[in-house]
């Protein structure tokens, strides 16, 4: 019995243990199943701090030595291309510029023909294009017939003025025989009357033909005035230019027709080229007309172009422009111009335009010696050929070399 109950006792505990050893069923999942068995990813492993902050700090060191060299590449540039100057002299910006002259009508026409075109060297007095004048050389030809009729009309009142000439000539010796008669009684006094008439009719025709002598030169004056002013006309339809320059814009083509003073061309006149700076103040008041001065172009930071000051501003320019206080004193500029010596320019037309940018350097004590970086280039020396022709030869420099014969000359025209 004890045995039963034995056994009984430990069934319970047997079913127990057989429920507690059957294996949990996974959780179902609807959407993506769990494979973690299949994943195999590579651990991260973390950098430390301190090699992080190494990498920024070279990162850091690398930018500013990039950003020193550029800083000292500039300054080097810049000192070479401005060295120091003594005291002295001044200098600005500007841009070269040429002086600009319009090729216009001068009276309304049709152009005809074209023969010049931009960018060509012309001569002045050289034809660059003509108007239509085939009205104007009609007028021309029926003035000059005109001249022709009036020279016939004084032709014939000179010989009028022969006529009347013989005719006082016919009554004076009428009148004189009259009064002879008359003193020997073989005369009346009426017939002396008539004689006295005739004498003077006939020096009143003698005068009447004498002003037509005059009228009909007089006439004929005007004619030959009618056939100079269409000559003029003509000539001045023929459109020429005014100066040794170059050709910078053609404005008009053939067979447009312009009215009086329509423009045709623009030329720069390659003998008048200058540059405009702006100084301050108390630059500006110690510069005077005809001080020495150079213009080194970035085109050709090696040559200094000698010049002289030709204009200074009687009024100040605000930059910006505000209203003057004793605080912005320092704002008031002066435009100054220099202008290239002609002589300098003599042979480098070919080489001028308009618009290259460059400095002035301005002398304002005479004292003052320019640097050798800004000695004057040497002006173009002719020399004759064996032909009798003149060449631009080279100068010799006071190092006793000569400089080159084909100098690089300015291009251009003015900074503002």
């Amino acid at each position: 019995m004890n045995d039963e109950i034995t056994n009984s006792a430990a069934q319970p505990d047997t079913a127990t243990a057989g429920e507690r050893k059957a294996p949990l069923a996974p959780p179902a999942h609807d959407l993506v199943p769990i494979h973690s068995a299949a994943i195999n990813l590579p651990a991260l492993v973390p950098v430390p701090k301190r090699l992080q902050n190494r990498r920024w700090w070279l990162r850091a060191a690398l930018a500013l030595l990039v950003l020193g060299g550029a800083a000292g590449g500039g300054y080097y540039w810049w000192q070479q291309l401005h060295p120091a100057l003594p005291p002295g002299i001044v200098f600005g910006n500007g841009r070269l510029e040429a002086d600009e002259i319009n090729i216009d009508t001068k009276y309304a026409a049709r152009i005809l023909d074209i023969l010049a075109d931009e960018g060509d060297l012309v001569k002045a007095g050289q034809v660059v294009a003509r108007m239509d004048t085939r009205d104007l050389q009609a007028s021309l030809n029926k003035s000059e017939a005109s001249v022709r009729q009036a020279r016939r009309a004084v032709d014939e009142a000179n010989a009028n003025v022969v006529q009347q000439q013989t005719q006082v000539v016919l009554a004076k010796q009428e009148f004189d025989r009259a009064v002879t008669l008359l003193k020997k009684g073989f005369q009346t006094q009426e017939i002396v009357d008539q004689r006295q008439q005739q004498l003077d009719g006939a020096n009143a025709g003698l005068l009447a033909a004498n002003a037509r002598v005059t009228e009909a030169e007089h006439a004929l004056e005007a004619a030959t005035h009618d056939v100079e002013l269409y000559n003029v006309e003509i000539n001045d339809d023929t459109l020429v230019a005014p100066v040794n320059g170059r050709i910078q814009y053609r404005i008009a083509n053939v067979g447009e027709v312009l009215p009086a003073g329509g423009h045709v061309f623009a030329m720069l006149d390659t003998s008048y080229v200058y540059m405009d700076l702006y100084l301050p103040t108390v630059s500006a008041g110690k510069v005077r007309y005809g001080a020495d001065a150079r213009i080194v172009l970035d085109a050709y930071p090696k040559i200094a172009i000698p010049a002289k000051v030709l204009f200074i501003a009687t009024q100040a320019q605000f930059t910006p422009k505000t209203v003057e206080t004793q605080t912005e004193r320092d704002k008031l500029m002066f435009r100054v111009r220099v202008r290239i010596n002609p002589d300098w320019l003599r042979g480098r037309s070919d080489a001028v335009s308009s618009g290259l940018p460059g400095v002035a350097y301005v002398m304002d004590n005479t004292k003052t010696q320019w640097p050798a970086s800004l000695q004057a280039y040497p002006a173009r020396q002719e020399a004759t050929t064996p032909q009798g022709n003149t060449t631009p030869q080279g100068t010799t420099t006071p190092q006793g070399t000569a400089a080159p014969q084909e100098a690089p000359a300015p291009q251009g025209a003015a900074r503002q």
